[in-house]
């Protein structure tokens, strides 16, 4: 079996250390001479994992310069009422959504048991990606009960915001009852989504969002680019 090229390597040792502050935004890395003598490779494959990183946008050349961190992973906020604006915004950076689709049809049998329906019943699917600073963070899909908020396929129609949507149907506050995380291989399409390899590590979230009276309102699916976002346990 081969093993994970040196290159890749190294590209997850000095990300890992951009996440951690070890080099903040605006930082210049060691040069590609110091790297090669700290990991024990060649220029050349130092180069390979810098190039890779310029590629996902977490560092920059300068010519004549150097290498310089661009980014560092967002610390997203996992809690009882989490708001996607909210926790960019809290970030320092802008947040954007870009609605790929929204469309009401039958419920599949996931959707069904999560949202306590019956088998086949209406559902409201809005699909997007999450940005911050225009680079996509994380790739959605919100599945609503359709009978129980008429008018939501049309006020996603009109505005990205879920919160704003909801409230236009007359939810004015929900609330996270559950969330699991797991880790995925990015497929071809989320690969070209969110600006990443195919088969790149993504960091799966499965909600269930509930009204506070205890109505299931949302089951939301989201992948996060794993080099972009932290995830943490907020107690909200």
């Amino acid at each position: 079996m081969m093993g994970t090229p040196v290159w890749t390597s190294i590209a997850t040792t000095l990300q890992g250390e951009i996440g951690a502050g070890h080099y903040r935004p605006g930082d210049k890395l060691p040069t590609e001479a110091a790297l090669a003598a700290r990991f024990g490779v060649n220029r050349h494959t130092v180069r390979r994992a810098l190039s890779d990183m310029a590629e996902r946008g977490l560092v920059r050349a300068r010519r004549g310069a150097g290498v310089f961190v661009t980014a560092t992973p967002t610390d997203y906020p996992i809690g009882r009422r989490v708001r996607f604006h909210q926790n960019i915004r809290a970030s320092g950076r802008l947040p954007e959504k870009r609605v790929l689709r929204v469309e009401t049809r039958p419920a599949d049998p996931l959707e069904a048991a999560a949202l306590g329906l019956a088998p086949g019943a209406a559902v409201v699917v809005y699909e997007g990606l999450s940005l911050a600073n225009g680079t996509a963070l994380g790739h959605f899909v919100s599945t609503f009960p359709a009978e129980h908020l008429p008018g939501l396929a049309a006020a996603l129609a009109e505005v990205t915001s879920v919160t704003e949507a909801l409230r236009r149907c007359g939810v004015d506050d929900y609330l996270r009852a559950e969330t699991r995380v797991s880790a995925e291989r990015a497929s071809p399409t989320q690969a070209l989504h969110l600006g990443v390899r195919e088969g790149d590590p993504l960091l799966r979230t499965e909600a269930l969002n509930v009204t506070p009276e205890g109505l299931r309102i949302e089951r939301g699916l989201t992948w996060f680019a794993g080099d972009r976002v932290t995830l943490s346990l907020a107690n909200d």
